[in-house]
């Protein structure tokens, strides 16, 4: 094991083999199970008395006592590390003092799994010195041995490198990181290492001590005299410990312990701790292990040992190293959250999706959840008496020797800000050095500026780049007087002085030069380039005083800031490579609260609704982003930016601002369309016109005429009409027990519709509902503001009975309540309808007509609380009844008018029946008038009610005193008038104003506003109060359209709308009249409207609403639940709010002042420049059109204005072109556009339209036979092209943004030698040394060209299969969507991806659909693979071939070369039939380590598809029965290849 270490570089296959070889010579395996304790021991290690470089060893070996002598250095009695001993550690130690004992040897084992801890226990248990060595990628064989400087006289001389030191000191040489080395560079070890000797490039010569003193004396030489002849003697007890980390198997990569290699050391493989090990270990180092810390042990033992690379890089983040960190913290701080601290130490925000996928996958299954927040503390940040306080945590004030070096920024406390604020300080309280990792812009310098300025803390910084160097790093070349001298850089000055060292931008310099902060991180020590050692307080050189010995500070910290890795900063993986020697904390975007509070404070002018909509549409901007669909991920500099620009210039748009934002990112179509849209879905208007307002046409209304005159009868007669006085019944409102309520929460998105066009409509919200569900009504609880957005919206719907409520500002939150529970079960076809209303004290009132349940529910408290409307025996009767089908026809109807103060009027429909429900006083009264009702209306507060009869008939009930007293209503019709049909009447006195402006003079009294159904408007001047007379109601007349009832027995309470404010009535309607909208305006089709009749501007208009999406398929209860397509309720601000059928929520605003103010505010937002400059010039050609031609080609391509003689000419007449009126079609010769009028293209005869028309038609038809396409393919092809559009759309944007993987060749600079860099001649003459450059093979720089394009072989599965369940599940018309999808985004990336397809079935396993080298070029190809594909599957045999296919496809890509090699399978997951095991199909997707192969599948009767899945590897497979996910799953294929 230890001369060939096989486990470690060997596959499993070739394992098995040594072990079976080893097992023939009767040698058992040398692979330990878990330590006993006891077995193998360090006892004792002592320095032997008068021997010097002698300790005395005591082990434990085997359970055996053994005693030996070994070689040891001479200092003794230094402080010894912190170190915990275990039994697998002393086995390990006990190990590797017996390789002392022979040679020099290499500690094998994963990142973070205690090498350099036992090394450093090794060399202070045998007294050595060390000499840490830090090994990186660049560094060069002269780098190892020895280096040029500059002496002080400017001749150029060698220094001998630290190994070299280390040799003639008989110091202990610890390589760090031997697997960093070129092959190349490690060569230069064989002979120190086998033959101690070396030969250095000064000419002198390194000599074992034994042959060096055999030379001397044979020589009769002295030391100096050897020296002079260029001898060096190796201290005897000179010793080369090396540390690397494992090959990764099977990866093309990384294999660096070659044959070569393995004859250097004696290796020891060293592994992780098991789980019960670490646990051991954590008790001893910091104390009782917290529950959760042992989670964590857990959950890291078990990602060490999965299969999965992905969550094997998980694991190296989840390091010994970091485990003992996070038990610290839990120690101190015992509230901090396990879930947290593992994406803290994994960075999981920033891990690419399929990795943070099987992560979060893997914490859930181990019940490691996010802790609930307990209420939102207050997070207090201030100092105070020289203590700084953030939130819970205290810390002590620094007391600086250099005040000026203290950060001083501006910023803003937000509480996202603090909490990470309070994070960081507690790891510094820990002692950690602080890593920030986020993406640009969103706050890093200021919160580690912030930080220090808060802790009085000094800071150096120092901002790293792509050249930098590892010498840049730690010292500074300047020349004085001819000679190169070297400055500390700040690193080093930080380090002398004791300040915090800033690192920023460390993910651009390569990871193999920040790799030399390792030492400096973890232990204090660092050798610069110039010889000078930074060492701390307590190491042995410490007390030297030597001059080249720097002492590092106790109070030097680091605070590194760092972008993630990748697209699109371009930077390499800083935290892959150092990040568990950090606390890290990834730093994103402000919540949005946050960000909301961060904004007021930069814009405290700016508009709050501004601010909203930006904060709105840059957060769903850097979604996207994390979706690679778009490139950049806007963070919160760029909305601060945009905020401090409004402030400071309040007349600019800002839509013009923002453009100054996203301007860059619009010059790809892709982005650019996604951008506009997200923008215009927050209500920004980019790339829009102040003209552009299409509001609703006002058509004048008819004079108002007096229809008749209504008298109240106040004294008694006999007869129908006589006054009756009703007996009522009282008694207490019976509550029942509250019940918990089953309530939901979920996201919906606003869609801001004026970002566009400006229209009457404001947003609207697709809510998520069932499928079945039928929207009833709708209700409003004022926010009491002028705003409807502060306002409260909740809707019912039945099938399922439902609440759903939203505050339509600042929040995504929709909740859900199931009422169902709360609804009586009848066994016959019980369907009920629901009507809400909002309450008093922010409850809403649900009453179900059907069985007469009234409900108060209380979303905040989650209860539902029933009041019992009949008696007991009322209701066993009711119940009974309804059970076995039979029961009153008539129901109880909910009147919400006074709802807001309490009360709830329950009248009964066809019947006389009324219920006064006072929520307030908790009192019920009933009442039976001998009517039947047909409606019922609230005048007054409580006071007088309005009822009409089936038959006609009006009726007062006025409340007098304990009693209700109902007056007949008599109707006189006027001369050219009629009686009043009543829909609604308003529940209040027109204000004297909108009656006067009404009827047009200068009137004042009590009136009320009625909406009757078969007229506009009408107004009862006088009524009721002014009884003593008769009072006039005037009638506006509906001109050409007549409105009936709309659906039968529907309330029309939930369809008409009256504003107050306004003197409108709002309400639903199915058609408008033909002159409702404007000349040049498209009548709306397929539209519901809403008809606005406006008494005050004394006009009627009708806004268009969108009909509902699709339509309930339970039409039958639809009818029977009595809904309408759309239902209403007025809103805060003059507006109205609809809900239509399938559930979108629209807002409207139809008040003349809040549209004017609306208009005003929409039109800053766009601002004066609006886009490119043109210049619009009206004028009429004269010219008439006589036939359509396609015109002369111009050869030289000229412009041609105005004429009808070439083709492609603007602003003509009859030629194919641009601009122009009376051409057959339009032809784009690149020229600038000439426009004539549209009253000139309107004004072309109809015989030469269709003359244009049919040689448009004929031109198509050509083109299409030129690629072979009929006029049915080409809509074909249209279809299925638009149903993937926007996949394809954001497929390209992930394809634009993959990177360069595969290793070139490419010129090394900086280097110590190889060839002279001709660009540093002057460096040279200076004295510098990294004058050279060098030809390696090396990986891509981030962003770099690819040399060779990526492949991708698609596996599309066309077996009968396919074909067979299509119908069920849509599988193949899924697979030729994704498949056109494929060749569409791939089109244009031909230099970066090449691509075939290949199909399998019964009959074949690679049937050629697309070669790579013949893609489809056109919408005709690509039409006829999709038929090739269909047709394949309808006739194919049955049969599969999946595995076969699998295998051929991994096979043919690993010969193949390319930067990087994929293979998709798509398939059913139809394989059991044909018995196919998943063990076989996962054991040919690994088949090639080189190639990555994923499958997804796309169809699946029950779970086949979710079973086959778990029971492939890991990452491997994906199902797909939604074709819109199919971006993000390539993304997540394509993302994965960072992992491996």
């Amino acid at each position: 094991m230890r001369l060939y270490p096989y486990p470690v570089f060997l596959q499993q296959d070739s394992f098995k083999s040594v072990e079976d070889a080893l097992s023939t010579f009767s040698f058992n395996s040398f692979l330990r199970s878990n330590t006993k304790e006891g077995v193998n021991e360090v006892k004792r290690v002592q320095a032997k008395d008068g021997s010097p470089n002698t300790a005395e060893v005591v082990l434990k070996v085997e359970g055996k006592k053994a005693t030996a002598q070994l070689t040891s250095g001479n200092s003794w009695g230094s402080h010894p590390p912190s170190f915990v001993f275990t039994p697998y550690h002393h086995e390990v130690l006990a190990d590797l003092l017996q390789s002392h004992s022979v040679a020099d040897m290499c500690v094998i084992g994963p990142r973070g799994c205690g090498k350099s801890a036992v090394v450093a226990k090794m060399a202070h248990l045998l007294g050595y010195q060390t000499e840490p060595i830090l090994l990186y990628q660049d560094m060069t064989s002269r780098d190892l041995v020895q280096q040029r400087v500059t002496s002080p006289t400017g001749d150029t001389t060698w220094q001998f490198s630290p190994l070299v030191t280390a040799a003639l000191e008989g110091k202990m040489a610890i390589l760090d990181g031997i697997h960093r080395l070129h092959h190349g560079t490690l060569a230069v070890l064989h002979r120190l290492v086998h033959d101690r000797e070396l030969q250095l490039y000064d000419g002198s010569r390194l000599l074992r001590a034994e042959r060096y003193d055999a030379v001397k004396r044979k020589s009769s030489l002295s030391d100096e005299e050897m020296l002079a002849k260029g001898l060096h003697r190796i201290h005897p007890a000179f010793r080369i410990v090396a540390l690397a980390e494992p090959p990764v198997l099977g990866a093309a990569q990384g294999q660096w312990l070659t044959p070569e290699a393995l004859t250097l050391f004696l290796y020891h493989n060293m592994r992780r701790l098991s789980a019960q090990e670490t646990n051991n270990l954590i008790v001893k180092l910091v104390g009782d292990c917290d529950p959760a810390v042992e989670q964590l042990i857990s959950l890291a033992s078990q990602l060490s040992v999965s299969t999965d690379p992905a969550m094997r890089s998980l694991a190296e983040s989840l390091s010994l190293r970091q485990i003992i960190r996070i038990a610290k913290r839990f120690r101190a701080y015992p509230n901090f959250d396990l879930n947290t601290a593992v994406y803290k130490a994994c960075l999981a925000r920033f891990l690419p999706p399929l990795a943070k996928q099987a992560l979060d996958i893997t914490l859930e299954n181990r019940g490691i959840t996010k802790a609930k927040e307990l209420g939102s503390r207050e997070l207090v940040c201030e100092v105070k008496d020289g203590v700084l306080r953030i939130g819970d945590t205290h810390a002590q004030v620094y007391t600086p020797d250099n005040a000026t070096k203290i950060p001083d920024t501006l910023f803003f406390d937000i509480d996202q800000h603090v909490a990470v604020l309070e994070n960081m300080l507690q790891d510094w309280l820990l002692g950690d050095h602080l890593l920030l990792v986020g993406n640009q812009g969103v706050g890093k310098n200021k919160l580690a500026d912030r930080f220090l300025y808060l802790l009085s803390r000094p800071r150096e910084y120092i901002q790293l780049h792509r050249d930098t160097t590892v010498q840049s790093l730690t010292i500074q070349p300047v020349v004085r007087e001819g000679l190169i001298q070297y400055e500390d850089s700040p690193l080093v000055v930080a380090v002398k002085t004791g300040r915090v060292l800033v690192v920023d931008e460390a993910d651009k310099a390569p990871t193999y030069v920040t790799c030399v902060l390792k030492t400096l991180v973890e232990n204090g020590e660092m050798l610069l380039s110039d010889g000078r050692r930074i060492v701390p307080s307590s190491h042995p050189l410490a007390a030297s005083q030597a001059p080249n010995i720097i002492i590092s500070h106790p109070d030097f910290r680091m605070i590194v800031l760092a972008n993630r890795p990748g697209f699109p900063f371009l930077g390499n993986d800083f935290f892959g490579a150092l990040g568990d020697l950090f606390s890290c904390h990834a730093i994103d975007n402000p919540s949005i609260e946050s960000e909301m509070a961060l904004l007021r404070s930069y814009g405290p002018d700016v508009p709050e609704e501004t601010m909203r909509h930006l904060v709105g549409a840059f957060s769903e901007l850097r979604d996207l982003a994390d979706q690679a669909l778009i490139q950049y991920p806007y963070s919160t500099r760029e909305v601060v930016n945009i905020i401090k620009h409004l402030q400071a210039f309040p007349d600019d748009g800002v839509a013009s601002v923002v453009r100054n934002v996203i301007d860059f990112d619009s010059w790809s179509g892709d982005a650019k369309e996604t951008l506009v849209r997200v923008m215009h879905r927050h209500g920004i208007p980019i790339g829009t016109s102040t003209k552009n307002v299409k509001l609703a046409k006002k058509i004048p209304l008819p004079e108002p005429t007096l229809a008749a005159g209504w008298q109240v009868i106040a004294q008694r007669h006999r007869g129908k009409t006589a006054l009756m006085r009703l007996p009522v019944d009282v008694s207490p409102l019976r509550y029942k027990s509250p019940a918990w309520l089953n309530v939901s929460h979920q996201e919906v998105d606003a869609v801001q519709a004026r970002s566009l066009v400006f229209t009457e409509q404001q947003s609207y919200w697709p809510l998520p509902l069932y499928e079945t569900a039928l929207i009833t009504d709708v209700a409003v609880s004022l926010g009491g503001s002028q705003d409807s957005l502060d306002d409260t919206i909740y809707v019912t719907s039945v099938a399922p009975a439902a609440l759903y409520s939203l505050v339509p500002k600042g929040t995504k939150e929709l909740k859900q309540t199931l009422l169902h529970e709360f609804l009586p079960r009848y066994r016959s076809a019980y369907q009920p309808r629901l009507k809400v209303a909002n309450l008093h004290n922010g409850t809403v009132a649900v009453h179900e007509e059907v069985s007469n349940t009234l409900l108060v529910i209380d979303d905040e408290k989650g209860t539902a609380t029933g009041i019992q409307l009949s008696s007991m025996f009322e209701v066993a009767t009711e119940t009974f009844l309804k059970k076995i089908g039979s029961g009153k026809q008539t129901y109880l109807r909910m009147c919400k008018d006074r709802a807001g103060y309490g009360q709830l009027y329950l009248w009964e429909v066809g019947g006389g029946s009324v219920i006064f429900v006072d929520l307030i006083e908790e009192v019920m009264e009933s009442i039976n008038m001998p009517l039947s009702m047909s409606s019922f209306h609230v005048l007054d507060d409580n006071h007088q009610w309005l009822v009409a009869d089936q038959d006609g008939d009006k009726w007062l009930l006025r409340r007098e005193e304990s009693e209700f007293v109902l007056h007949p209503v008599s109707q006189t019709v006027k001369d050219g008038g009629r009686h009043i049909t009543i829909s609604t009447v308003a529940p209040y006195n027109l204000s004297d104003f909108v009656l006067s402006s009404a009827l047009q003079q200068q009137i004042s009294a009590p009136s009320r506003l009625i909406a009757p159904k078969d007229a506009l408007a009408a107004v009862a001047v006088g009524f009721p109060e002014l009884d003593a007379s008769e009072n006039e109601v005037y009638m506006w007349e509906r001109k050409g359209t007549s409105l009936n009832d709309l659906v039968p027995g529907c309330d029309p309470a939930s369809i008409t709308v009256t504003l107050r404010d306004c003197g409108q009535i709002v309400r639903y309607v199915d058609n408008a009249p033909d002159d409702a909208f404007e000349y040049n305006q498209t009548p709306a089709r397929n539209c519901l409207f809403l008809e606005v009749t406006d008494l005050v501007n004394r006009s009627v208009s009708y806004v268009p609403v969108p009909r509902a999406s699709q339509a309930s398929p339970y039409w039958a209860w639809s009818a029977a639940a009595r809904t309408t397509p759309l239902v209403l309720a007025a809103t805060s601000g003059q507006g109205v709010v609809s809900v239509d059928s399938s559930g979108v929520l629209r807002l409207w605003q139809t008040g003349s002042e809040g549209l004017e103010r609306a208009l005003a505010e929409w039109r800053k937002m766009i601002g004066e420049d609006t886009g490119h400059l043109r210049l619009d010039v009206e004028r009429y050609s004269g010219e008439d059109v006589t036939e359509p031609k396609h015109g002369k080609e111009d050869p030289d391509n000229e412009p041609h204005v105005g004429g009808n003689t070439w083709a492609g000419g603007t602003g003509g007449r009859d030629t194919a072109g641009l601009g122009g009126k009376g051409g057959p079609y339009r032809l784009d010769a690149g020229h600038d556009v000439h426009q004539v009028s549209q009253a000139e293209k309107d004004a072309v005869p109809e015989e030469v339209r269709r003359a244009a028309r049919e040689m448009a038609q004929k031109a198509f038809k050509d083109r299409l036979r030129q690629i072979k396409m009929s006029e049915y393919d080409a809509s074909l092809y249209e279809r299925l092209a638009k149903s993937v559009e926007s996949q394809v759309r954001a497929l390209r944007g992930i394809i634009n943004t993959l990177q360069a993987k595969g290793k070139e060749r490419q010129w090394l600079r900086h280097r110590t030698a190889g060839e002279l860099d001709d660009t540093k001649l002057i460096e040279g003459l200076a004295g510098e040394r990294n004058i050279y450059r060098q030809r390696r093979e090396e990986e891509p720089e981030v962003g770099a060209p690819q040399t060779h394009p990526k492949r991708l072989r698609l596996v599309v599965d066309v077996s009968g299969s396919m074909y067979r369940f299509n119908g069920h599940d849509g599988r193949l018309e899924r697979e030729l969507e994704a498949t056109l999808m494929v060749m569409e985004a791939f089109e244009g990336f031909e230099t970066k991806f090449k691509f075939d397809i290949y199909g399998h079935s019964g009959e074949e396993h690679a049937v050629p659909f697309v070669e790579s080298d013949n893609v489809p070029s056109n919408n005709k190809e690509r039409l006829d693979v999709l038929k090739t594909m269909q047709a394949h599957a309808q006739f194919c045999l049955s049969g599969d071939h999946t595995l076969e296919a699998a295998m051929t496809a991994v096979k043919h890509m690993a010969t193949e070369e390319a930067d990087e090699r994929f293979v998709i399978l798509l398939s059913d997951a139809n394989l059991d039939r044909y018995g196919i095991r998943p063990s076989e199909l996962a054991k040919a997707l690994t088949a090639e380590s080189t190639v990555n192969t994923y499958a997804i599948f796309i169809g699946s009767l029950g779970d086949q598809a979710a079973r086959l899945t778990k029971a492939l590897p890991a990452g491997h497979s994906f199902v797909c029965l939604d074709l819109k996910k199919i971006p993000q799953i390539l993304q997540q294929i394509f993302t994965s290849a960072m992992l491996k």
